[in-house]
């Protein structure tokens, strides 16, 4: 009565009912690998900044702060865009939909508008915008790769077309300069307005029924079908979702910098992109957590501020992050498989 037990537990080692270790296990899951990377290189800064204070001021408070500002930008950006790559949909234009809308929004301040009007404004014409990109895939059956990158040249035009090539001044006044660019228990405001809607995202994408219609529409769109989920609305709300934080991103920035430039956020899209699949993200939809996408644009901004602490050059970045991405994606498309398998 004993015997097959025993032979299942003979052959387990060998077979797939092997148990796999704590740290294999959270290696394989959405985002462990981005959580052990990220630990580990926050443990070598710190003890490094220990041991040469002077040399590498990695814990200094004005090296912190410079970080915690600039984090919140390609943050709120990557949330949006990982939100639509989990639905299976990617979208090259945020960049230019985030210099846009922080245009707009600057030149509307000159003019007299309040900038708890403008704010808004500059969100619903990024959803506007997301909502366009969104229709047009869907409705014509296109790829959104080629959507969207039709939309990063557009909407860089648009800038030109509507304020011509030269900055604009933002200066909203202290109250709203207060809100998204002041301190809160000597955290900048914008960090921690990243810290809420990554929380919110969390909430939404795995906490509530939304998120399992974008999970499902991203896995297997014809079986999200078949039990009834109506992935072109699910779809339509990504790219939705994805147009409204690229302009929140450029809020943030245009705040922080009192000023847009019209070609402000040139490769902020790839950033973007680059943070989700370093996050975990698959590139086929389906897989992949907010807190990923948090750790995803954190490494990257832990990386550049290493790099420029220790005065590299600036290309050394863009190898660094090149090497990133496709071991990241090559390491997810194994886990992707050996869960199939």
């Amino acid at each position: 009565m004993t015997a097959a037990p025993m032979l299942v537990q003979a052959t387990a080692p060998h077979g797939r009912l092997r148990r796999q270790s704590p740290l294999m296990r959270l290696i394989g899951a959405p985002a462990g690998a981005i959580l052990v990377a990220f630990i580990l290189i926050q443990v070598l800064c710190i003890a490094y900044a220990l041991i040469a204070p002077d040399e590498f001021r990695y814990l200094s408070s004005q090296n912190l702060t410079i970080l915690m500002k600039a984090v919140p930008v390609l943050g709120c950006m990557a949330l949006g865009v990982g939100v639509l790559m989990i639905a299976g949909e990617f979208d090259l234009s945020v960049g230019s939909v985030y210099a846009l809308t922080a245009i707009v929004m600057a030149v509307q301040v000159g003019s007299g508008m309040s900038p708890f009007l403008a704010a808004p404004l500059a969100v619903l014409i990024g959803v506007a915008i997301g909502l366009l990109h969104g229709f047009i895939t869907l409705r014509a059956a296109l790829p959104s790769f080629i959507v969207t990158l039709g939309g990063l040249l557009f909407w860089r035009g648009a800038v030109l077309l509507y304020n011509g090539a030269v900055q604009v001044r933002f200066d909203p006044g202290p109250a709203f300069q207060g809100l998204f660019g002041g301190t809160f228990l000597g955290i900048n405001a914008a960090f921690w307005w990243f810290l809420a809607l990554s929380l919110a995202f969390y909430l939404l994408l795995h906490r509530h029924r939304f998120g399992n219609h974008v999970f499902a529409t991203g896995g297997n769109r014809a079986a999200a079908t078949a039990i009834g989920i109506d992935v072109n609305r699910v779809k339509m709300t990504a790219f939705a979702i994805a147009g409204g934080m690229a302009a929140f991103a450029g809020i943030l920035a245009t705040v922080r910098v009192g000023s847009v430039q019209p070609g402000q956020g040139t490769g902020l899209e790839l950033q973007a992109i680059a943070a989700c699949v370093i996050g975990g993200l698959s590139l086929t939809g389906g897989r992949g957590s907010v807190l990923g996408i948090f750790l995803g644009g954190m490494l990257i901004h832990t990386i550049t501020n290493v790099l420029l602490l220790m005065r590299a050059p600036g290309f050394y970045l863009d190898m660094f992050i090149a090497v990133l991405i496709v071991g990241a994606a090559a390491f997810n498309s194994m886990i992707e498989r050996k869960g199939r398998g």
